[in-house]
């Protein structure tokens, strides 16, 4: 372990004990990595019990209790509110940093223009990946996915399980607001980050593909049954998104995924079957098909929700669908 503190916060939040092995082997990580955290903060999404637990069983860490709304919002923002470090570091409670995840990311931060930085999530299967789901769909899982960079380069958005950003994001644009809970997915990281960049358009993101975690996909996450309720929540939560920051912003990223992206993964798959005589391609194909179409009609579902609502959300107000 190098003798070295870095002025980095890392929170991490939970809400359940069903995940107490996780988030005891979550800790674990960010305390055996190279360069040390200035604190690791660990927010609880308000089950006092589950608090209890944290404040006897880990010593070494800052335990809080999520004092705002229910749901993983609050909790960073609760995180955030108690943070020393200049820059705020974010991992799930599911997530194991490697050795050198905290030297890695912190790294980038020599360039002043760079406001936050996201690292590779790679999915943790129960046993084999599931043949049949597709690379392009890996954000189901919390995880990177097939058309992002293989090199560090700067991105529109940061993805919530390894994430960081410089405290003055919060100081300038404000915290996190769209209030997912539980598994109920929103997408509250890319909101964040596309309206830092609306109001500090001088500043980028940062994809560094070398800060890796590795995200625990449990066995429950590979049904198909999952895959689609993930992508229906996805598309309202991109609805409800973008009745914040724009559809400009909003969807710039998911047009060059969906015209781009997906159908590369669809002719790969059509391929491996018919040319390379792997069925599961054709498994593959279908699944980023009936995935954008699901979350393609949540989307449209969740416009006409908000319209019906007929009412302008403010910085205040979370899940408004």
């Amino acid at each position: 372990m190098l003798n070295t503190k870095l002025d980095i916060s890392v929170i991490i939040c939970a809400y359940t004990e069903e995940r107490w092995n996780d988030l005891v082997a979550a800790v674990e990580s960010i305390e055996r990595q190279h360069a040390q955290a200035r604190e690791i903060i660990v927010v609880i999404d308000h089950n006092p019990g589950l608090l209890a637990r944290v404040r006897a069983s880990m010593p070494s860490v800052i335990a809080e209790e999520n004092k705002e709304a229910r749901g993983i919002s609050g909790a960073r923002n609760s995180g955030v509110a108690v943070a020393q470090g200049a820059v705020m570091a974010f991992i799930d409670d599911d997530v194991i940093a490697t050795p050198d995840w905290l030297e890695n990311l912190y790294a980038g931060y020599a360039d002043p223009r760079v406001v936050g930085i996201g690292g590779a999530i790679e999915p943790l299967w129960p046993s084999n990946r599931p043949a049949w789901f597709p690379l392009e769909f890996d954000w189901v899982v919390g995880c990177v996915y097939q058309g992002m960079p293989q090199v560090t380069a700067p991105v529109r958005n940061l993805i919530g399980a390894n994430m960081s950003f410089r405290r003055q994001v919060f100081e300038k644009v404000g915290g996190f607001r769209l209030g997912k809970v539980g598994t109920r997915s929103r997408p509250e990281e890319t909101e964040l980050c596309i309206r830092t960049h609306q109001q500090w358009p001088e500043g980028f993101w940062l994809y560094e593909p070398r800060a890796r975690v590795s995200h625990r996909v449990p066995a429950s996450r590979t049904s198909w049954r999952y895959f689609l309720i993930r992508c229906y929540n996805e598309g309202l939560g991109k609805a409800a998104m973008v009745h914040y920051v724009g559809s400009n912003d909003g969807l710039s990223a998911e047009r060059a995924y969906t015209f781009k992206t997906l159908p590369h993964g669809i002719g790969r798959g059509i391929g491996d079957t018919f040319l390379r005589g792997k069925p599961a391609g054709l498994a593959r194909a279908g699944a980023i098909v009936a995935g954008l179409t699901v979350t393609a009609v949540a989307y449209l579902i969740g416009v006409v929700l908000l319209r019906l609502k007929g009412n302008r959300l403010t910085g205040n107000q979370v899940n408004p669908i």
